[in-house]
């Protein structure tokens, strides 16, 4: 069996974490492995990977192969464009420095595209908080004008119980 490039699950429970580690095909999933080439957190928004980018394309090289999970992992960092650009280098097809240069390119591209999301996340959440205060103000406000209207209700109750009582000894 050839070395599969795969998750290894650690953290709580509904907490994950995982290790993107190089493992024997048959080793159990949190079982033994022969390397740890990076990290995956899924409970953020984006989620954070870290990973060796040189080691896994070494890996890939070396024929490992990629769980599905893994795999886009890898393609969402770039590793298996990195791998793709060595293999036409390999034949002769394009230079080193081209291949380094597409490859920067990409990955500023997608930095980009995680930026953007991380801001427009934010400012989601932003816009969020000013809706959900400015309702709560506007419900307080009619709160404030409900028991207004009560004080007042009750003050002039109160004020004709008051003449109506002054009025009544007059009478007698």
């Amino acid at each position: 069996m050839p070395a599969r490039i795969r998750l290894q699950r650690h953290g709580k429970k509904n907490q994950p974490f995982y290790h993107i580690v190089v493992a024997d095909g048959r080793a159990p999933r949190d079982g033994k492995f022969i390397e740890k080439i990076g990290t995956y957190n899924p409970m953020t928004n984006p989620a954070q990977i870290a990973i060796n980018l040189d080691r896994a394309v070494t890996w890939l090289k070396n024929g490992a192969q990629p769980s599905e999970t893994a795999r886009r992992i890898l393609s969402y960092k770039g590793v298996l464009l990195k791998r793709h650009l060595q293999i036409g280098v390999e034949k002769g097809a394009i230079s080193q420095e081209q291949a380094d240069v597409k490859f920067n390119q990409w990955l500023q591209e997608k930095e980009n595209k995680i930026a953007n999301k991380r801001s427009s996340l934010e400012n989601e959440a932003r816009s969020n908080k000013k809706a959900r205060l400015e309702a709560e103000q506007k419900a307080n406000e009619a709160k404030a004008a409900a028991i207004a209207a009560k004080k007042s209700a009750a003050e002039a109750e109160n004020a004709t119980e008051e003449t109506a009582s002054e009025e009544a000894p007059a009478q007698e």
